[in-house]
């Protein structure tokens, strides 16, 4: 009983504080006061107090995970668990990275996203227990695996923001229904440092897992979909950043580029996971 409670503030508080950012940004355009902020990527005192609501629904969340993938004294990284996880991670990164500047439709987006990871558990029902006491190694690869999903999700959908944002803008439309937005260079910026941000944990989570697979899995190193997949993701960001830095990529560009190399992330996890756990039945 005490699950099912918690699955269901979890997911409430995420959705509630969502569907509350869609009102303050879409709505009359009057914070509480009832003046509105129209700078670039200003927020009003009303969206800043989702803001600072947002870490109580996170708090729970993780309340919520320690209850539920370690019952028994066993840790569960089966598909449904590890999609709550990275909603987790992912809240936790959007917050800290956007404290000092409004992202417009990004975050209520991303609280949806996570009332549905929240729940993820009780619709993909599976299990994998995994020991936690192969080491150090083992638990770093897969904390840094999880920052890095997080960190592309967010830079996927911050590029698709961009994207269209660009686009609205060369049709000449300065105001749409995007939320309060910084200018297209700040956004660029931030990208790019979402992008660096991920590309290195991404290494990292593909070096330990080929190099020290016998310390991190226990077994020697095997060429495997997901290896492959993410060796690919990891070459699209990397040539992003050289183009980036080599040519000066940006824009709808770059936009693609991060897109495409978070959809190939994903196959390599998620997808895979899917394919066995759900598909195949295999954990």
């Amino acid at each position: 009983m005490i699950d099912w409670l918690l699955y269901l503030i979890t997911a409430v508080l995420y959705a509630l504080l969502g569907l509350r950012d869609l009102q303050l940004q879409f709505g009359s355009g009057q914070a509480a006061d009832g003046r509105r902020d129209d700078m670039p990527g200003v927020e009003s005192q009303s969206e800043r107090q989702v803001h600072r609501l947002l870490p109580l629904a996170w708090i729970t969340h993780v309340l919520l995970l320690q209850h539920t993938l370690f019952a028994g004294g066993h840790f569960d990284l089966s598909l449904g668990h590890a999609i709550s996880l990275i909603g987790a991670f992912t809240v936790m990164v959007y917050w800290l990275s956007s404290r000092h500047t409004s992202l417009g439709i990004l975050r209520p987006a991303i609280l949806c996203i996570a009332a549905l990871a929240t729940i993820a558990p009780l619709v993909l029902h599976s299990a994998k227990i995994v020991n936690l006491e192969r080491g150090l190694a083992f638990q770093l690869h897969i904390l840094a695996s999880f920052l890095a999903y997080s960190l592309f999700i967010i830079a996927a959908l911050h590029a698709g923001l961009m994207a269209i944002q660009e686009r609205r803008l060369h049709a000449g439309e300065v105001r749409g229904r995007l939320g309060h937005l910084p200018s297209l260079v700040a956004m660029d910026t931030l990208l790019f440092q979402l992008v660096l941000s991920g590309f290195v944990l991404l290494t990292l989570t593909l070096a330990s897992g080929i190099l020290f697979s016998e310390e991190v899995f226990g077994r020697p190193f095997t060429l495997s979909h997901k290896t492959l997949l993410g060796v690919i993701s990891w070459a699209i960001f990397g040539g992003l950043l050289i183009g980036r830095w080599g040519y000066g990529w940006r824009g709808r560009r770059a936009a693609l580029w991060t897109i495409t190399g978070f959809v190939v992330l994903a196959l390599a996890y998620v997808g895979q996971k899917m394919v066995l756990e759900i598909i195949l039945h295999r954990v």
